[in-house]
């Protein structure tokens, strides 16, 4: 029996530290198996991931590549959480989300949502919206105990409306003003994002006071970044917006006679305006949360540590804790395999929380195909639930904190994220970078380099890029009421392939089957299995039936094969590169003899060129290639 030592010695103490140096050396031996010869910081590169906004993911982090100190949790900067004890006390807050007109059914879903787990609600009022009309609001409360229940509002143009009957039904209610809870929601700007209105500053400024005065957990404004998250932003321009809408309604709380303390900041403190820490105070920060664990938890983190460094420079480093609500990703969201949402959903509210945020929204699965049922929001209240209680998330606080890599990460993400708001801030501030197309150009760039990996499946969608079922049963649900248009663009990850598909859908309508491609499998299964089953994938996520029958062809079984498929002029050879040497020439001749008008390889394109028309591979522009084969087949766009 072996017996350990007592007296504090490492297990590992007599084994030597590895260097940084021995394990590249180990790597450099690893690449040069695969015929890759490259040495030192190349090899590192060789295993790196290039992310948005310049960032990149390293194969290895030391201690001595981590950022320099991040604190403690409560305190400036805030990187490690808002307040001392995290969410250990009873998690995060549980906000589900109600869209829809009739505020009897809404009603319904409230009380059913705060009997089973569901903390604070959060409302769309308002015609902007397409949410329940703002006289309809006390109804939709019917028997919500608002001293319990906070509420946070979204009601676009007419925010000043709805927070105005908000506050009126706590003061009817007899809800004593320290013990109310809410965010008014007030976002001009972000309304103007989203629709290309501008609205002006009074009102939101003016609910900002009352709040500060009346109603102490109370705040009136929201910084909601998700308008530039929906139009393809990445997570720095998400934050360095975010610092800039920040900064803009800060500027507007506190506007009056600068002091000296305070006008190098650009805010003002005098009796007219809120002094700084009040204002801070009014402010609630929205973001997107994703199913990209790591980098949700490192925006999360940065976005806190950016917003004490712009409290710092205003004069209340103290005061600069960021109060957040993260929203899982609508852009991440399917349409076709909607199931898989559950999974992805669950990754971004374990992200947020992890990250820090204080209060969590988890869209119910269905969210994209119209108004979530029972079982929807179910899952998306429960998502959280089994988080906190089941997996005890929020029992640690800060959990990420001193990994190496997420400590790396968020300093990269939020220096990535101030470069930007520096540049918002330098074209005169977000109205006018708004105005002048600035952001929309920015954003619009972004989203098309990450269009270009979408097509190319660099960044697979599981259920659309990769591995579709034609087969499934479309969900039928209630139309959503339509949205606000006008402002920036709203983009979905699967909206290449979900056009392709709707080709495909309208076909089978039509002719009662779906446009297929034969795959000419040769050889045995051990040969052609991989590149069989890529190709499957591939021209699945258009909308293509691959017909793999028989298991196995060669050039005396082609034709016949193809002719039995009901293929529509297209076949691709999957095989190994030996066998496509061997026998692609002749069954490629085959399929053409039978009617192929395109005969495709899977594989490197250059191998067997004479006997093939084009090439499917790792890499490609699925998109491109989907659409081009459609187009030949005569399915109308």
């Amino acid at each position: 029996m072996t017996v350990l030592p007592d007296d504090g010695l490492s297990l590992a103490a007599e084994f030597p530290d590895a260097t940084h140096e021995q394990w590249q050396r180990l790597v450099e031996g690893v690449l040069r198996k695969s015929g890759k010869d490259v040495s030192g910081e190349a090899a590192e590169d060789a295993l790196s991931t290039k992310l948005e906004d310049g960032l990149t993911t390293r194969p290895l982090y030391t201690a001595p590549e981590t950022a320099d100190e991040t604190g403690f949790p409560g305190f400036a900067p805030f990187i490690r959480g808002g307040s001392p004890a995290g969410g250990a006390a009873a998690g995060w807050d549980v906000r589900q989300r109600y869209v829809g007109h009739d505020p009897v059914r809404v009603n319904e879903a409230v009380l059913t949502d705060l009997e089973n787990g569901v903390t604070s609600l959060w409302l769309s009022l308002g015609s902007d919206l397409g949410g329940l009309p703002v006289d309809t609001l006390p109804r939709a409360l019917d028997g919500v105990y608002l001293d319990l229940a906070p509420v946070a509002l979204d009601a676009g143009a007419e925010y000043a409306d709805a927070a105005r009957a908000l506050l009126r039904l706590y003061a009817e209610r007899q809800v004593p003003p320290e013990a109310a809870r809410a965010s008014l929601g007030a976002d001009p700007l972000g309304h103007e994002a989203r629709t290309g209105e501008v609205l002006d500053l009074t009102d939101a400024v003016a609910l900002a006071r009352e709040a500060s005065a009346h109603w102490p957990g109370v705040r009136a404004l929201l910084v909601d970044a998700l308008p530039y998250h929906e139009a393809g932003g990445s997570a720095a321009e998400e934050l360095g917006l975010s610092l800039a809408t920040g900064v803009a309604y800060l500027r507007a709380l506190t506007e009056a006679e600068t002091d000296s303390g305070t006008a190098a900041a650009g805010l003002g403190t005098a009796a007219a305006g809120l002094g700084v820490d009040a204002a801070l105070g009014q402010l609630e920060f929205r973001y997107a949360a994703t199913a990209d664990q790591f980098l949700t938890i490192a925006k999360f983190r940065a976005a806190r540590r950016l917003w004490a460094r712009i409290a710092e420079a205003c004069g209340a480093p103290d005061a600069g804790a960021q109060r957040q609500h993260a929203v899982t990703s609508p852009v991440m969201m399917t349409r076709r395999d909607p199931w898989v949402n559950m999974l992805r959903t669950t990754v971004a509210c374990m992200a947020a929380g992890v990250g820090g945020a204080d209060s969590v929204t988890v869209l119910p699965f269905d969210h994209e195909l119209g108004l979530p049922d029972a079982f929807a929001r179910r899952i998306a209240r429960n998502t959280s639930t089994i988080l906190l209680e089941e997996s005890h998330l929020a029992r640690v606080i800060d959990p990420a904190g001193g990994s190496y890599y997420v400590e790396r990460l968020t300093d990269e993400l939020a220096h990535a994220a101030w470069e930007f708001f520096q540049t918002i801030e330098r074209a005169g501030g977000l109205a006018a970078a708004l105005r002048s197309g600035l952001v929309a150009d920015r954003l619009a760039a972004t989203w098309a380099e990450r269009s270009k990996r979408l097509a190319k499946r660099r960044e697979p969608i599981t259920g659309v890029s990769e591995f579709p079922l034609l087969s499934e049963k479309p969900l039928d649900r209630e139309p959503a009421p339509a949205g606000p248009a006008g402002g920036l663009p709203r983009v979905r990850r699967d909206e290449a392939y979900e056009a392709l598909r709707a080709r495909s859908d309208a076909h089978l309508a039509a002719t009662g089957n779906r446009p297929r491609i034969f795959l000419a499998a040769l050889g045995p299964a051990a040969a052609h299995t991989a590149r069989a089953t890529f190709a499957a994938n591939l021209f699945q996520a258009g909308g293509i039936e691959p017909v793999h029958d028989p298991v196995s062809v060669d050039p005396s079984t082609a034709a016949a094969a193809y002719a039995a498929s009901g293929a529509d002029g297209m076949a691709v050879l999957c095989s190994s590169d030996a066998l496509y040497e061997e026998q692609a020439e002749a069954v490629a001749a085959a399929l053409r003899g039978a009617g192929a008008t395109t005969v495709f390889l899977a594989g490197k394109p250059g191998t067997s060129a004479e006997a093939v028309d084009e090439y499917v591979f790792a890499g490609c522009d699925a998109v491109a290639v989907l659409s081009s084969v459609l187009d030949r087949m005569g399915i109308a766009s």
